[in-house]
C-alpha cells in the first residue's frame, strides 16, 4: 500500500513538473519575443506604417479584407487612384507612346470581356518604362493607374529591407499577396535597376533569396490569366536590370528625350495658366533647349518666373513701399513672363551644368 501511494505521488509530481515546464516555456517565449520587439529599431516605423495603411484602406474603400502584419506594411505604400492628380492631359509630347499604352495595356484591362478565352490577348503582367531621367516615366505609370482604375502600390526597395533574417522574403511575399487581395493592382518599382539589378556571386545571401522569391511569386501571376496584377518598372539603366527580370517584362516602352515639337507642347502645358508677355515665343524656346528633358523644361520655367519676383522686389525697394499682405500683392502684382526670362534662366542652368560636369571630370581625373 505504501509503495502504491508513493508511486501515485511521484506521478503527481511528474505532472506538476510538466505543467511548470510548459508555463515556463510559454512565459519565456513571450518574454523573449517582447524583448526582441523592444530592441527592434524599426518598431516605431512599422507601427506608423500600419496606422497609415489602415487610413489608406478606408479612404480607398477596401473593406472586409484581412491583412497580415507584413501586408499592412506594404499597404502603407498604396496610392488611391482617385487621388492621383496626373492624367494623360498632363503629359506633353508623348502622344505616340500614350496611344500604344492605351491599345496594348489599358484596353485589355478595361474591356476584359473582349479578350476573354485567349491567353494571347491577355494584358501583359510585366511592363518596363525606360529612357533618360526626367522624361515622364513615373507620370505615365500614375496616369496609367488612374486611367485603368487600378490600385497603385509604389514599391520602394527600402521597404523590403529588414535587418532580421527571413523578414525580407516575408515582405516580398506580402507584396504579391496584398496585390492579389486588392486587385486590380499595379505594383510600380521606380529605379528598378537598383532593386532588381543583375545578380552576381558577391550578392548578399538574403538579397539573393529575396530576388529569387520575388521572381517566383511573379511567375505565379503570369500563369494566372484571371489575375489582374501588373508589375511595372521604370529605369534609365535597362542594361543593369537582371536578364531574368527583363524576360518577365516583355512589354517595353522607350520614353526618350523630347524633340523640338515635343518640347513646345511640354512648354505649352507648363505655361498654360501663366501670364505671358506678348514677346513670348515658345517655338524659339523649344529650339534653344535642345537636350532638355521634361523636368528640365519645368525647372527652366520655374527659374524664369523667379526673375519676375526679383524685379517686383527691386521696384518695391526703389519706390520705398512696404510689402503688405493684402490680396492685391502676389501674382497680380508681377509683370508677365517674358521670353528674356526663360533665356536668362537657360544661361543660368547651362552654367550650372558646365560647373557640375567640370567637377565630375576633375574627380574622375583624380581617381
Amino acid at each position: 500500500m505504501q509503495s502504491s501511494g508513493s508511486m501515485t505521488l511521484s506521478r503527481q509530481e511528474l505532472l506538476g513538473i510538466m505543467i511548470r515546464l510548459a508555463i515556463f516555456g510559454v512565459v519565456s517565449y513571450y518574454g523573449i519575443k517582447w524583448v526582441v520587439d523592444q530592441m527592434d529599431p524599426t518598431k516605431k516605423q512599422k507601427a506608423q506604417a500600419q496606422k497609415q495603411a489602415e487610413r489608406l484602406m478606408n479612404k480607398i474603400g477596401i473593406k472586409g479584407v484581412k491583412l497580415t502584419e507584413y501586408e499592412m506594411t506594404i499597404a502603407a505604400l498604396l496610392i488611391d487612384p482617385l487621388g492621383i492628380t496626373v492624367s494623360w492631359q498632363d503629359i506633353g509630347g508623348l502622344e505616340d507612346v500614350i496611344d500604344e499604352i492605351k491599345e496594348t495595356v489599358i484596353l485589355p484591362m478595361k474591356k476584359r470581356h473582349l479578350f476573354r478565352g485567349s491567353s494571347l490577348l491577355q494584358p501583359p503582367k510585366g511592363i518596363l518604362l525606360h529612357g533618360p531621367p526626367g522624361c515622364g516615366k513615373t507620370m505615365i505609370a500614375k496616369a496609367m493607374a488612374k486611367e485603368a482604375g487600378f490600385r497603385f502600390i509604389n514599391l520602394q526597395a527600402s521597404t523590403l529591407t529588414d535587418k532580421w533574417y527571413g523578414e525580407s522574403q516575408k515582405l516580398a511575399a506580402a507584396v504579391f499577396s496584398l496585390a492579389i487581395k486588392i486587385q486590380p493592382t499595379i505594383i510600380f518599382i521606380d529605379e528598378v535597376d537598383s532593386f532588381l539589378r543583375s545578380r552576381a556571386s558577391y550578392d548578399h545571401e538574403a538579397t539573393a533569396m529575396m530576388k529569387a522569391q520575388f521572381m517566383s511569386l511573379w511567375d505565379g501571376l503570369i500563369t494566372d490569366n484571371s489575375c489582374q496584377v501588373i508589375v511595372m518598372g521604370a529605369t534609365n539603366r535597362p542594361q543593369d536590370v537582371d536578364s531574368a527580370i527583363l524576360r518577365r517584362m516583355p512589354t517595353m516602352f522607350h520614353i526618350g528625350m523630347p524633340d523640338k515639337g515635343q518640347r513646345k507642347k511640354i512648354l505649352e502645358l507648363i505655361l498654360c495658366e501663366e501670364y505671358l508677355s506678348e514677346d513670348m515665343d515658345l517655338s524659339t524656346v523649344a529650339e534653344e533647349t535642345e537636350g532638355y528633358s521634361g523636368s528640365d523644361l519645368h525647372e527652366l520655367c520655374r527659374n524664369g518666373s523667379v526673375f519676375r519676383v526679383k524685379d517686383y522686389m527691386k521696384e518695391q525697394r526703389e519706390s520705398g513701399e512696404q510689402e503688405g499682405d493684402s490680396a492685391e500683392d502676389g501674382l497680380d502684382m508681377l509683370r508677365p513672363l517674358a521670353l528674356s526670362d526663360l533665356q536668362n534662366a537657360k544661361l543660368k542652368m547651362d552654367e550650372a551644368k558646365r560647373k557640375r560636369d567640370g567637377r565630375m571630370e576633375s574627380n574622375i581625373g583624380l581617381d
